[in-house]
């Protein structure tokens, strides 16, 4: 049972090989376990390629199943179609396209299972490619509102300058007083006189004059710090709804990318493997020598181009006889002296109905 599933994974004439040795049959179940188990593969490789894409394992397996179907199906036509002949060079030209398709279908199916071999590495170049993403998109954010918050801390600064600046020449103001009522300084006349209350209404108006400013200037303060807080938080904001794209920075192409920069020689000798068991089946049988299959698959073939080129050479030949015989008949009949009179009695006729026929249109015409 086993063997009859795999000679027809083989793509070989079962009704030929039964006829054949039980080595013949067991060569070809060979070459058809071969292509089975490629295929097994290859279901394998696609369906852990698409879950990285779809995430979700039944539609994986479903495409994955569709996949390993087509690469069955491909592997059996090349090795079905493959055909011993005499000549080396003949079978090497018949078995080079196969070869370039085998090729192909190796890095296919090879690449979905280097990314699952080598799934770590890829994870850790992926997160060294994420940090280095969430730091340039916190920069290039930044750069939308840094500018607009810096401005905005020049504003608070230099409403803050203007409050010390005039704090200073109010204390100014109260040393200069001070001064004047204990007699260091001014008049030098100890005691509170004219000049020491003009210069305490000086101050007691610089003081007041503060006071206002400090209340004007904290509210511009207090109003441009939350401006400088609703800018803040867009930002946060505008970061965080931007990492979910870097952190989905995960699917199919962005791990064949960090594949390739992972040392290359690893990956080479997988896809070596891959290559050799995808083209083992056409090695096999290019090397094996004409055996008791391919005489009497040739023998079928040869019943059946004979039988085709006998039934066209039949057809020919019929036709070349009934061209000699038409010749001869019509050869015959055109001495007919009988025949000479009736078609030119039938053509004056046929002339007197044309001529009658005229005359009447013309008739009509006047």
């Amino acid at each position: 049972m086993l063997q009859r599933f795999f000679i027809f994974c083989s793509g070989a004439d079962t009704q030929i090989l039964a006829d054949c040795s039980n080595g013949e049959r067991n060569k070809y179940a060979g070459i058809g376990a071969t292509v089975f188990f490629t295929a097994v593969m290859a279901f394998i490789a696609s369906g852990y390629a698409l879950y990285t894409v779809f995430d979700n394992i039944y539609t994986s397996i479903f495409f994955g199943f569709i996949w390993g179907l087509l690469i069955f199906n491909l592997d059996r036509y090349i090795v079905s179609t493959i055909k011993k002949r005499d000549n080396v060079k003949s079978e090497l030209l018949q078995a080079t396209p196969r070869i370039l398709l085998a090729i192909i279908i190796a890095v296919v199916i090879s690449k979905p299972l280097e990314l699952k071999i080598f799934e770590k590495e890829i994870n850790q170049v992926l997160l060294e490619e994420k940090n280095g993403m969430t730091l340039a998109n916190q920069e290039q954010l930044a750069l939308q509102y840094t500018p607009t918050i810096e401005s905005l801390n020049q504003e608070i600064a230099q409403l803050k300058n203007e409050v010390n600046a005039k704090e200073a020449e109010t204390n100014a103001l109260y040393d200069v007083y001070i001064t004047e009522a204990e007699g260091t300084a001014g008049t030098g006349l100890l005691g509170k006189g004219p000049v020491y209350k003009e210069k305490r209404e000086k101050h007691d108006a610089y003081l007041a004059e503060l006071n206002s400013l400090k209340e004007t200037n904290g509210a511009k303060i207090e109003q441009i710090e939350a401006k400088i807080g609703a800018l803040e938080t867009d930002y946060a904001t505008a970061v965080n709804n931007s990492q979910p794209v870097i952190d989905g920075f995960d699917g199919l192409m962005a791990r064949i990318n960090a594949l390739g920069k992972l040392p290359w020689l690893p990956s080479f000798f997988i896809f070596l493997l891959f290559l050799a068991i995808e083209t083992a089946p056409i090695i096999a049988k290019l090397l094996a020598p004409k055996g008791e299959y391919d005489y009497r698959f040739e023998e079928q073939e040869t019943v059946v181009s004979t039988w085709v080129a006998q039934k066209v050479s039949q057809r020919k030949l019929l036709m070349s006889t009934d061209v000699d015989i038409n010749h001869e008949v019509y050869s015959a009949i055109k001495t007919e002296e009988e025949l000479f009179r009736y078609k030119k009695k039938m053509a004056e006729e046929l002339l007197k109905k044309q001529a009658d026929a005229f005359h009447k249109v013309q008739m009509k015409g006047l």
